[in-house]
């Protein structure tokens, strides 16, 4: 299987003590979150002399609205929004799409990748799935981690249910796509690595800004529309137990865009440093 697909595993075994920190930090981290919502009810953190928690916070909740970060699952949807969380997943994701053309041509590697001969698409293709492998491994270790917490705790698993759980890193995974693919469309067009990882950065960034933005200034509302984190939205499936599909659909066909544009990019490049 590793002689069939090298660079796939190439890119995986490059960054596999990175990637295995990173799901280890998942897997702390949610636990933590666990922990501290176990220890302290969403009611007495965040309603404090009587005063309900601001609509501005639902932005922190991975909710569109519905849910209150006041609570079981606007607080564990909290965990899956958090800038820790988006961290982890824009190091993995900038760190390989960065690396899927963009870093070849750069130290100008990517020459000797050709002469063997392998496609251009090959070399996206596989690289690509190296990078959403990567996503898939870091969203099951958040989601075990907060799972096992839910299943563990009679509180937690009264207020939700282990099917939404499983829902949240579904989006989570959607998520990921939503970035991954505009990514790898500049890794493809781009010579620098720095301009993938700088491109990652401010989706991810720039994005959870605008959402907040969005619902804490209702002028400014409709720029909700623009945020990947108006359709990820972790504490509704905490919450209701299921995908909202419409925003599921809306991540992945994001993601879906960007590698389609990263196709023709690619192959009508000039791959000389």
């Amino acid at each position: 299987m590793r002689g069939r697909f090298p660079l796939f595993w190439l890119a995986l075994h490059r960054r596999r003590r990175m990637l295995a920190m990173l799901a280890a930090g998942m897997v702390v981290f949610e636990a933590l979150m666990v922990l501290v919502i176990r220890a302290v009810p969403p009611v007495q953190m965040f309603a404090g002399g009587g005063h309900a928690a601001p609509d501005a916070l639902k932005a922190f909740s991975g909710s569109t609205g519905d849910v209150s970060i006041a609570s079981y699952a606007g607080l564990l949807g909290a965990g899956l929004v958090h800038p820790f969380w988006i961290a982890m997943q824009l190091t993995a994701i900038g760190s390989l799409t960065s690396a899927a053309v963009a870093a070849d041509i750069e130290s100008g590697t990517v020459e000797l990748l050709m002469v063997r001969p392998v496609s251009r698409l090959r070399l996206l293709g596989e690289r690509a799935a190296a990078v959403f492998v990567a996503s898939l491994a870091l969203n099951t270790a958040a989601v075990l981690a907060v799972a096992g917490g839910v299943a563990l705790s009679p509180d937690l698993h009264h207020a939700v249910a282990l099917r939404g759980v499983f829902a949240a890193g579904l989006m989570g995974l959607a998520f990921t796509a939503c970035l991954t693919g505009p990514a790898l469309a500049v890794s493809a067009a781009g010579r620098r690595k720095a301009q993938v990882i700088g491109a990652t950065i401010t989706v991810g960034a720039v994005g959870f800004a605008v959402n907040f933005i969005a619902m804490a200034w209702h002028p400014a509302a409709a720029l909700r529309y623009l945020s990947p984190f108006h359709y990820y939205t972790p504490g509704d499936a905490l919450a209701h137990g299921t995908i909202t599909w419409g925003s599921f659909a809306v991540l992945l066909a994001v993601g879906a865009a960007g590698l389609g544009a990263a196709v023709p990019l690619l192959l009508r490049r000039d791959l000389a440093p």
